[in-house]
């Protein structure tokens, strides 16, 4: 029996929460800080904040809010700031976005996290986001929103090994989710979607902590339950979404 008191680590290698590459969020961040500049900027299940810090280190003066239930993840987004010197422009809120006051926003930036912001259960929580959202973008501002859909409609045999309760109309196809966008307000200025090699990445730097962990810890009092527990989210991945699974990262903006 392995002793060492330490325990496994959790998503020390990715640097966002998501299918997103570094080269992606420069290109959006470039965007975004190049065409009318957001002054107040809005990040709701903003995790760590990773996506929004660098956003603000690109606007200068410019000053953020992220939303997360996470305390783990709202320290270390607190604990990033102070090391890039933004802690005076930013603030992390531990709360849930359902109802939430704290736009508008000139910018509001919501990745992989609608869910965050409505109580109502798929195939309706994508229209609740964005029509939440809009409430929460001021007239001439800009919405970010990352948005999971079907590239590939998932066979029951798929469907069975994702996560609970999956169903093939939970989520709509690319068109489907655009098509949601404009219904709620918008206009889709910039339509794009992560890479196989994003997935990959985020998959992979996911769990990759974590078996190291569990390689130099293999008598642990946790051992066994952190390998099921690893074993099973990769046979979520490999077995059950991979392949049809996407992330649309829409650009919006309100329609006046």
């Amino acid at each position: 029996m392995d002793d060492d008191q330490s325990t496994p680590p959790r998503l020390t290698r990715l640097t966002f929460h998501g299918p997103l590459s570094e080269a992606r969020a420069t290109r959006i961040i470039d965007r975004l800080a190049g065409t009318a500049p957001p002054g107040t900027v809005l990040d709701i299940g903003c995790g760590w904040g990773a996506f929004m810090l660098r956003l603000l280190e690109a606007v200068p003066g410019a000053t953020g809010i992220g939303i997360d239930l996470n305390a783990e993840d709202t320290a270390r987004g607190r604990a990033d700031a102070e090391r890039r010197g933004l802690a005076g422009r930013v603030a992390f809120v531990e709360e849930s976005g359902v109802g939430t006051r704290l736009g508008p926003a000139d910018l509001v930036v919501c990745l992989g996290a609608g869910h965050a912001l409505t109580d109502q259960s798929p195939p309706d929580h994508i229209r609740a986001a964005l029509d939440a959202i809009r409430g929460l973008v001021t007239p001439h501002g800009r919405v970010l929103f990352g948005e999971g859909f079907w590239e590939h409609p998932p066979p029951p045999e798929r469907l069975a090994t994702m996560w609970p309760d999956a169903t093939a109309d939970e989520l709509p196809d690319l068109a489907g989710l655009v098509d949601l966008a404009v219904a709620a307000g918008f206009r889709p200025s910039w339509i794009e979607t992560a890479s196989a090699a994003e997935w990959e990445d985020f998959e992979s730097g996911y769990q990759s902590d974590v078996e190291d962990w569990l390689a130099a810890h293999p008598g642990h009092q946790l051992a066994e339950e952190t390998r099921t527990r690893l074993d099973a989210h990769r046979a979520t991945w490999l077995r059950g979404y991979r392949g049809h699974l996407g992330m649309a990262y829409l650009t919006l903006t309100p329609v006046l």
